[in-house]
Formats: C-alpha cells, sequence, structure tokens
C-alpha cells in the first residue's frame, strides 16, 4: 500500500500523518494533531502538504480533519494523471510533434471540404461537420489564453457533448479561460444543463441570453468560427483569421455576454415563496390587478416578478410558464 502512495505522490511522512488523522477522526479523541498537542515543524510541512494533496481540510479554526479515503485516492490519482499529461503535452510541445503532422497535412493536395482565399488563409471554408470538428480540435489544442463560445439553440446533444467534454477539460486543465453563452432553452434542457454546471465547477464561466445571440468560437482572440449559414450549421463554417474581422467578432461576444446572466446554480434553481405564489395566481386570477391584490404587492411589482419568472423558464407567454413550472415541478 505504502508503495502505491508513493507512485501517487505521497511521501512517508505524510502517509503516517493521514493513518495517524483517520484513527484519530474514528476515536472522536478531540485532539487538534495526531500524535501531540502541537505538530513539529515538520509535521505542519507535512500536514499543509496533505491539505494541498487533497487528503485532508483545514476549517477556519485550523483545524486539520482528514478526507474520506476514497476521495483522497480519487484525489491522488487525479493528480498523478493531470501531471502525467502536462508531462506529456510538454514534450509533444518541446518535439514539435503537432505542428509536424499538421505540415504532413498541408504538403498535399487541398481538400475538397475546404476552400481558401488567395491571403494567407484569412478566411477559409469547411465544408461538413467532420471538417468543422477537426479546425476545433485544431484551434483548441493551441489555445493559451482564452476560448470564446456561443450556442444560441441553448440545447446539445449527447452526441455533441461527447465530442466536446475532452476538449474543453482538456483547455480547463491548462488554465485557459473557457466563456460560453448558452441560449434560454438550457432551462428546460437538463442534460444540457447538467453539462455546463459541470463545466462551471471546473472553473469555466457561463451566462444565459435571453435574447437571439449568433453562433461563434474564438479562440485566443486571434481566430474564429461562424457558420456558413446561420439556419442549418451542419452545412460548414467559415474560419477567420483576418484581425479586424476577429476583433469584430470579439465584441460582438462582448456585448451578448454584458446582456446575458449567470447560469443559475442547483441551489437556486428552485422558484422562491413569491414566484410560486405568483405561478398559482396565473391559474387562478384572470388579472394582474387581481393577483396583485391577492398577493398584497402593486401590479408594477408583480409584473416584474412574473417577467423574471419567464426569462428563467425560458417562457414566450404567460400560458407557457405556467405549463413549464408545473412540468419542473414547481406547483407541487
Amino acid at each position: 500500500m505504502g508503495n502505491l502512495l508513493a507512485f501517487l505522490g505521497v511521501n512517508d511522512e505524510e502517509e503516517r500523518l493521514y493513518r495517524a488523522l483517520l484513527r484519530r477522526d474514528s476515536s472522536a479523541s478531540g485532539s487538534e494533531e495526531p500524535g501531540r498537542d502541537e505538530p513539529t515543524s515538520s509535521e505542519q510541512s507535512a500536514l499543509d502538504r496533505l491539505v494541498a494533496l487533497g487528503l485532508a481540510t483545514r476549517n477556519t479554526h485550523g483545524a486539520i480533519r482528514p478526507v474520506p479515503p476514497p476521495r483522497a485516492v480519487d484525489a491522488l490519482i487525479d493528480g498523478r494523471l493531470r501531471r502525467l499529461r502536462e508531462d506529456l503535452e510538454s514534450e509533444a510541445a518541446r518535439h514539435s510533434v503537432i505542428e509536424s503532422l499538421f505540415r504532413e497535412r498541408l504538403t498535399a493536395a487541398p481538400s475538397p471540404r475546404a476552400d481558401t482565399d488567395d491571403h494567407s488563409r484569412m478566411i477559409t471554408q469547411l465544408h461538413g461537420i467532420e471538417a468543422v470538428r477537426e479546425a476545433i480540435d485544431e484551434l483548441t489544442f493551441f489555445a493559451r489564453t482564452e476560448d470564446l463560445t456561443t450556442e444560441p439553440t441553448g440545447r446539445l446533444t449527447e452526441e455533441s457533448i461527447a465530442v466536446s467534454h475532452p476538449i474543453n477539460m482538456r483547455l480547463l486543465r491548462r488554465g485557459v479561460r473557457m466563456r460560453m453563452i448558452m441560449g434560454s432553452a438550457i432551462l428546460q434542457h437538463d442534460t444540457t444543463l447538467t453539462y455546463m454546471r459541470d463545466l462551471v465547477s471546473h472553473g469555466a464561466e457561463v451566462r444565459i441570453s435571453h435574447h437571439p445571440i449568433e453562433r461563434v468560437i474564438i479562440v485566443d482572440r486571434s481566430a474564429a468560427l461562424t457558420p456558413i449559414d446561420p439556419a442549418h450549421t451542419s452545412v460548414g463554417a467559415l474560419l477567420v483569421r483576418e484581425p479586424g474581422l476577429v476583433a469584430t467578432l470579439v465584441t460582438l461576444f462582448e456585448r451578448m455576454w454584458a446582456a446575458a446572466e449567470e447560469l443559475p446554480g442547483e441551489d437556486t434553481d428552485l422558484p422562491s415563496d413569491i414566484e410560486r405564489e405568483i405561478l398559482v395566481m396565473l391559474r387562478e386570477a384572470d388579472k394582474d390587478e387581481t393577483a396583485a391584490r391577492r398577493l398584497g404587492v402593486s401590479v408594477r411589482t408583480y409584473r416584474k416578478h412574473l417577467a423574471v419568472i419567464m426569462r428563467r423558464l425560458g417562457a414566450a407567454n404567460r400560458v407557457e410558464a405556467a405549463l413549464i413550472a408545473l412540468e419542473k415541478g414547481w406547483l407541487n
């Protein structure tokens, strides 16, 4: 066991202290540190290291508690895999492996799926979903600072999530800032909503737009992808590297981002008491004035709350809001 923990990055002193923490926690002796009232400087360093490794936590009073063994081992494995991936990516970059492989494509005959213009391939047409996915793979692999993405439909298929998940996680692991704007339909699509919340838990920033947004992917503010036909994205995309056009698309993204709202967390997904009461009034009162009077609020306040509810639900009208709320169990 010790050899395995050492392989995962835990030295003998750290393992001894973690086991002592587990025994202490199990016996509930109340001692703040294992073995003595005050830890030695060596033990204190080891305890700090346990916290950094994810094997222990420190509360606001400075007391150390062990993380349960299953979570602790998972943290060690994740750390080992992360370091291994970073080492391999560093070696691949040092030896220019990806660049060398891409040069093979450049020496080949032009692909029938891509048409390029005359000035240094500033704008390239990519035909078909596979060509677009290849371009996304290439752009995100070399991303260093930022990835900006919009999804007007607000809904992702399971296939799309399966393709994008490893790409997005790779970006987040490398510290690339990821911002995504989703259409409001995400609020009625549990699969996409769960996926977005998972990305947020790993450091992504996600907002919801209740207004029409344009489809775009921008990487490092130096390259962008936009649909050839916005109404039929499967047709293909334009790969834009012309600085002026990319800067314009970044400006467009920032405006859409500023107008969007934060993705609601799981704990904020349920309606407040006043929102629930207003939803009930949609069924029981035929006029806003009647509903407001029953709730003891002004008509203006009532309508303000109702507008917020409709945005949260992504509803186009009051009837649809009531139906969606019923489906979500908000009226139970």
